[in-house]
């Protein structure tokens, strides 16, 4: 299967593959979760190289990225700006002293590509997190970027393959593709 790109043909997938994402869920919950995360790695490792996410800039328009306090100080020096100044400007701080981006987009989004790509942020760095374990633990998560992240989508369209998920009784635009 060939690597998908267009967002909008992700985008009208996702709409159709919702009921059909769901069983998939469930069916990877019962599989063995060494096995799942192998299975993952490696697809993460094929499709990752085939995305040139400085091309999509998605994530930076939906998520909510959490910073920590040690991340700030290489982005306010990259602003020369005071971290504090960094803070007041870019971070809501919980209670609890978690602190957020305090805009959805990200501040930093200049077009599709990161204004401060060296500096990112830890969530940044890691996102999609295909690369860590436990990937079934994560499913939830996984499956709420399916529509916006190209590796997720691809990777999960991979893995409905490989994992031997039967897709038949589900709508599936992609089948034939």
């Amino acid at each position: 299967m060939p690597v998908q790109k267009d967002l909008l043909t992700i985008r009208l997938a996702a709409a159709e593959n919702e009921a059909e994402n769901d069983a998939f869920r469930i069916f990877l919950k019962q599989q063995d979760k060494e096995w799942i995360d192998s299975i993952v790695h490696r697809l993460n490792d094929e499709v990752t190289p085939q995305i040139d996410c400085t091309q999509c800039g998605n994530c930076c328009r939906s998520l909510i990225i959490g910073v920590t306090g040690e991340e700030t100080v290489p982005v306010a020096n990259h602003l020369q700006i005071s971290v504090a100044s960094f803070k007041q400007k870019y971070i809501e701080e919980s209670e609890q002293g978690e602190m957020v981006m305090n805009t959805i987009p990200c501040h930093f989004l200049n077009g599709t590509i990161c204004a401060v790509y060296e500096h990112r942020f830890e969530p940044c760095r890691d996102f999609p997190h295909l690369h860590k374990p436990n990937f079934t633990s994560r499913l939830f998560g996984t499956l709420m970027y399916y529509e916006i992240c190209p590796i997720i989508f691809n990777v999960v369209e991979k893995l409905k393959v490989e994992s031997g998920f039967n897709i038949s009784g589900h709508n599936n635009i992609l089948a034939g593709s």
